[in-house]
C-alpha cells in the first residue's frame, strides 16, 4: 500500500493545511509531508505540480488525489478504523458535521480580520468590528457542543474529532490576538492548544519562520 502524502502550505499561516494534518496525526496514520512556502513568486506553480485545484492542502493516496480540507478529513476518518474521528452517537455526529461544514464555509470576517499566525502574540487596541459576530458565533457553537456532547472529555464532543480539527485554526487566532472569551470557550482553547500534534505544528512553524 502506498504511503499517504499530505501537501501543506507554510505552517505559520496555512489554516486549511492545519486541519487535515491534525486529523492524520490524531488518527495515528503515517504520512509523508510536502511543505510549500506560501506568499512566494513560485508558490502557485509549485502547488499546481501537486494539486489540480491550485490550492493546499492535498492528500495523495497512491493515484488518488483528495483536495479540500474537509474532504481530506472525511477520507482520513474512513481510513482510521481503529480511531473514530467522528462522534459515535448519531445525533452528536450530525451536529459535529453541521458545525464543521459551517466553519468550512463561513466566518469570513474572522478569517479576513484576524488571520492565522501561530508564531506571534499580537495585541490589538480593539477587536475589528467585522470579526465580532463571528467570535460570538464561535463561542455559541463551542458552548452548545460542550454542554450537550462534551461530557466524555475536553473537546467539543468529548473525545477529539474532526470538528476540533476544523476549529483548530480559530483556536490559534483567538489565542494569537488575545481575544477575551467566556469560561467554557477559554477552557476549550487551552485544551485544544495542549494537544501534542497542535504543539508540534506550532513549534515547527516557529522554527521555520522565527519572528
Amino acid at each position: 500500500m502506498a504511503r499517504l502524502v499530505l501537501v501543506v502550505g507554510t505552517k505559520r499561516y496555512s489554516s486549511w493545511s492545519l486541519r487535515p494534518w491534525l486529523a492524520l496525526k490524531q488518527a495515528g496514520l503515517p504520512f509523508d509531508e510536502v511543505l510549500i512556502a506560501l506568499r512566494q513568486p513560485d508558490t502557485k506553480a509549485r502547488i499546481l505540480e501537486h494539486s489540480p485545484s491550485g490550492k493546499v492542502p492535498l492528500l495523495k493516496d497512491g493515484e488518488l488525489l483528495v483536495w479540500d480540507s474537509l474532504a481530506i478529513c472525511e477520507y482520513v476518518a474512513e481510513l482510521a478504523c481503529a480511531v473514530p474521528l467522528w462522534p459515535e452517537n448519531r445525533s452528536a455526529r450530525a451536529v459535529a458535521r453541521a458545525v464543521s461544514a459551517e466553519m468550512h464555509s463561513g466566518f469570513m470576517g474572522l478569517r479576513q480580520h484576524l488571520p492565522m499566525d501561530v508564531a506571534q502574540s499580537i495585541t490589538l487596541p480593539e477587536l475589528p468590528a467585522e470579526a465580532l459576530p463571528d467570535i460570538a458565533r464561535v463561542q455559541e457553537i463551542w458552548n452548545d457542543c460542550r454542554s450537550r456532547f462534551g461530557a466524555g472529555g475536553d473537546f467539543l464532543f468529548g473525545r477529539w474529532s474532526v470538528a476540533d480539527a476544523m476549529f483548530a485554526p480559530v483556536v490559534t487566532r483567538l489565542h494569537t490576538y488575545g481575544v477575551p472569551l467566556n469560561g467554557v470557550s477559554q477552557a476549550y482553547v487551552e485544551a485544544a492548544l495542549a494537544v501534542p500534534a497542535m504543539q508540534e505544528w506550532i513549534e515547527a512553524a516557529k522554527l521555520a519562520d522565527p519572528v
